[in-house]
């Protein structure tokens, strides 16, 4: 039993690398920077492939009710802030900077948990943010790639990862699954999506797109959509199979296996200012997991969120 169990981490790990890398070489190499496009096919491709299978059994997905769905749209709004900032980002930044910026959700998590519902926060868990924090924030000024609108980008994606870390753990509705309310963000994202297509000139940027016709562009988004209904699949099983705080420490081993493989993979200019950046974020994060697996150091639950 323990063996399927790390079976199924070692099997989420590398769906979340491979998805990774996709989703960075459609943008950033294939250069499809149009996310409304790229987005809505996944986010539709995952819908079809939800709701299809659970018509056949082969996952359990309820019907979900009108109110139920209603209640979930701000969550759903931000899934699409985060998705679309996302791409964004990904596509002008590398990805252990983006990971690295990613980690300041966390301090938006806590900033929000701290005003609405009074948490106070232990010592631990605050150093571990300001190093986060102070991390993210410095980044940007030694990147020798440095990007203005990527990191902006970045910014709104982080904004919008932490806000809908606390909806989903404080405000997520008792009779919905992860999967249900996983349909729900899909939903929402094409039809959103959709609308937006046009008016941001995506459509007709991709009717020009150089590379619209070919192969490995069309493999690329093909596999893109697959694998992100496959890293959903896995995470769903990640965590109904190990603790949160497993749970969250596969995580986190995920993000620092593609960080360290993506250097082989993608063109990136490294320096001692920004090495130091990322790897005391990432350093930071695991002092955050420990400090939130002991319940006398932190608040005793694991809050992470899947690329």
């Amino acid at each position: 039993m323990q063996c399927r169990k790390h079976l199924t981490g070692l099997a989420f790990t590398f769906l979340f690398v491979v998805s990774c890398f996709t989703n960075k070489f459609v943008l950033s190499v294939l250069k499809f920077t149009y996310p409304t496009l790229f987005q809505g096919w996944q986010t539709f491709i995952g819908a079809v492939l939800l709701l299809l299978s659970g018509k056949l059994g082969w996952l359990e997905i309820s019907r979900v009710t009108r109110s139920a769905a209603l209640y979930w749209l701000p969550g759903a709004l931000l899934f699409v802030g985060n998705i679309y900032a996302g791409s964004r980002a990904l596509s002008r930044i590398d990805i252990p900077y983006f990971f690295t910026l990613q980690n300041s959700s966390h301090v938006v998590s806590y900033i929000i948990s701290t005003a609405v519902h009074g948490e106070k926060l232990q010592r631990l868990t605050f150093i571990s943010l300001c190093f986060m924090l102070i991390s993210a924030i410095h980044l940007p000024l030694y990147d020798p790639q440095f990007d203005h609108s990527g990191y902006l980008w970045a910014v709104g994606h982080l904004f919008c990862v932490g806000a809908y870390r606390v909806l989903q753990v404080r405000y997520k509705p008792s009779n919905l699954s992860d999967l249900e309310l996983q349909c729900i963000n899909y939903l929402f994202s094409v039809l959103l999506l959709a609308i937006a297509a046009h008016p941001t000139g995506d459509l007709m940027g991709a009717l020009e797109f150089p590379s619209l016709n070919s192969y490995t562009f069309h493999c690329g988004c093909c596999a893109s959509a697959l694998l992100g209904f496959l890293l959903l699949l896995a995470t769903v099983k990640l965590k109904s199979g190990f603790s949160l705080e497993h749970f969250g420490v596969w995580i986190f081993m995920s993000k620092v296996t593609a960080m360290s493989l993506s250097p082989f993979i993608f063109d990136m200019d490294v320096n001692t200012h920004t090495f130091v950046c990322v790897v005391v974020s990432h350093a930071a994060e695991a002092l955050l997991l420990y400090s939130e697996r002991d319940p006398q150091l932190g608040r005793g639950e694991t809050t992470v969120s899947c690329f």
